[in-house]
């Protein structure tokens, strides 16, 4: 059946390559998807050579009979893909490119190490010789050329993942201790990546024609890539798909709005996807390059999808390169700032601690960044959360907040607007002076109350006296609604008999059988 598909290839002379450049790519896709899906199409080994019968014979004879069964002889542009590169003339060796990308269509079983030994390394010393002929950029690549390299990468690379590799391992969150599953195929995989980027980003590719070929399916396929278990597999796109962004400029408002699709599928739909942090680390970089003013179209995709992105569980996967992308923003448009710390206090956690302790650092790191008048507008809602996260039982949540103190701007942004914060702020201090079980919390709430005190006495002493006005009211209304409570149970409770006690009976009836 494989050698059937193979022998499928078109024999090309090497005159006739020009007429394959005006070949329309339209015509050569049916062949070629059906070559894919067969993963088999390629070239012979021990057919006849029309220039180097001498440099063919170094190559040995045992391997072609053990290889001649997966690679069939079968040529294109009539040139043996086995010669290297420096034993034809320049005017051959796109031909023997084309050649050797073919024979590498060719896919093998490697979960069977023992299986096609030869043939593999057949393929992977061919892989080696096609990655140093793209990086010597010696000429331009030719419209087959791009062509086949298409090809051979989809053959290879795009699969569909098991289940279990899918869906299983991505849903334990920060605190998933499962390894990650290893692809057996990954040094094969790892060539054929190296391949691809130094394919993109030499400056032999004619963007303008490669465009029709690494197209908006092509792109989307890599994308779904991104959700493999390997890591290592997904850092390599991560640089492909970063590439490809700044290489195809006709292909960019196309990935952005895929990239959109792959976050609101995980934030509103399934909040499954192993490669969250490696897609954010791209439109992290995307970001850094974005025109001022911001466009609208990204300030959507701030508010819709980087903002929701804090509500998954699995937040401290992707944390810290959400966080990256939050902060560009506002460095570009510190008025953002206010809608994100918004957003932040309108999804905060609060029965997650390790979540809220991210979210405290994250803010920090907004409010460094923010101005007087952006932070005028949220602190009383900002300063009520922070109170609400001293007050924590959970110590690390409790000091996380009481640390914003120790951040000299965040400091002069309270000082500046004492009046409105020492109300909200005071009234935690207290009751964890009282009432805190860690000694830690207990210590910082103490020199925060000293340095409130040091800021404006009077102030402190105003407030400090409206408290206790407060705790006044509230144990009074305590001790009325205890009074209440007693009056009720006493009021409920069973009371003796008096008089004549009536034994009532429930009314029954006798039924006889």
């Amino acid at each position: 059946m494989l050698k059937q598909f193979l022998s499928k290839l078109p024999r090309k002379s090497a005159k006739s390559d020009s007429a394959a450049k005006q070949e329309s790519p339209r015509s050569c896709s049916p062949r070629s998807q059906s070559n894919s899906r067969a993963g088999s199409s390629g070239s012979g080994l021990d057919a006849s050579k029309p220039n180097g019968g001498n440099s063919s014979s170094a190559r040995s004879n045992s391997a072609k009979r053990t290889s001649s069964a997966v690679f069939p002889a079968s040529m294109v542009a009539g040139i043996e893909p086995l010669l290297p590169f420096k034993d034809v003339p320049n005017a051959e060796k796109m031909n023997l490119f084309v050649s050797k990308v073919s024979l590498c269509c060719v896919t093998f079983d490697f979960t069977d190490p023992s299986k096609n030994t030869v043939e593999k390394d057949v393929k992977r010393q061919t892989l080696l010789e096609l990655v140093d002929f793209v990086a010597s950029r010696s000429m331009k690549f030719s419209e087959p050329a791009i062509l086949a390299m298409c090809r051979m990468c989809a053959v290879n690379l795009f699969r569909d993942f098991p289940p279990n590799c899918r869906f299983n391992s991505s849903a334990g969150g920060e605190n998933d201790d499962d390894e990650p599953m290893f692809d057996p195929a990954w040094p094969h995989l790892q060539l054929v990546y190296e391949l691809l980027l130094k394919f993109v980003t030499s400056s032999c590719l004619d963007a303008k024609i490669a465009k029709k070929y690494i197209d908006h399916s092509f792109i989307l396929r890599l994308l779904d890539l991104l959700d493999s278990e390997d890591p290592r597999e997904r850092d390599c796109l991560k640089t492909i798909l970063h590439r490809t962004y700044g290489k195809f400029m006709v292909h960019r408002p196309f990935i952005r709005k895929s990239i959109n699709n792959v976050f609101y599928r995980f934030v509103f739909e399934t909040e499954k996807h192993n490669g969250i942090a490696e897609v954010l680390e791209i439109y992290g970089s995307i970001i850094s390059g974005f025109a001022l003013p911001l466009k609208e179209e990204h300030k959507i995709f701030l508010r819709r999808v980087l903002i929701p992105l804090h509500r998954p569980k699995s937040l401290g996967v992707y944390f810290q390169q959400l966080s990256y992308c939050v902060t560009q923003f506002i460095e570009k448009e510190p008025k953002l700032a206010t809608i994100v710390i918004q957003g932040l206090l309108n999804c905060w956690p609060v029965t997650n601690s390790q979540k809220e302790v991210m979210f405290l650092g994250l803010l920090e790191e907004i409010l460094e960044a923010v101005s007087m008048m952006e932070f005028q507008k949220i602190m009383v809602p900002l300063f009520w959360r922070i109170g609400c996260c001293i007050n924590s039982f959970h110590f690390q949540v409790a000091e996380r907040a009481l640390f914003f103190w120790n951040n000299d701007h965040i400091v002069n942004l309270v000082a500046h607007n004492r009046q409105e914060i020492l109300p909200i702020i005071l009234p935690v201090l207290e009751r964890n002076a009282q009432n805190h079980w860690n000694p830690g919390v207990l210590h910082l709430t103490l020199n925060l109350r000293k340095m409130l005190i040091e800021m404006d006495d009077e102030l402190f002493a105003s407030c400090y006296s409206q408290f206790k006005e407060e705790e006044a009211k509230l144990s009074l209304a305590s001790e009325k609604r205890k009074e209440a409570w007693e009056r009720l149970e006493k009021a409920a409770r069973p009371q003796p008999i008096a008089g004549n006690a009536v034994l009532v009976t429930p009314y029954s009836t006798s039924i006889s059988c």
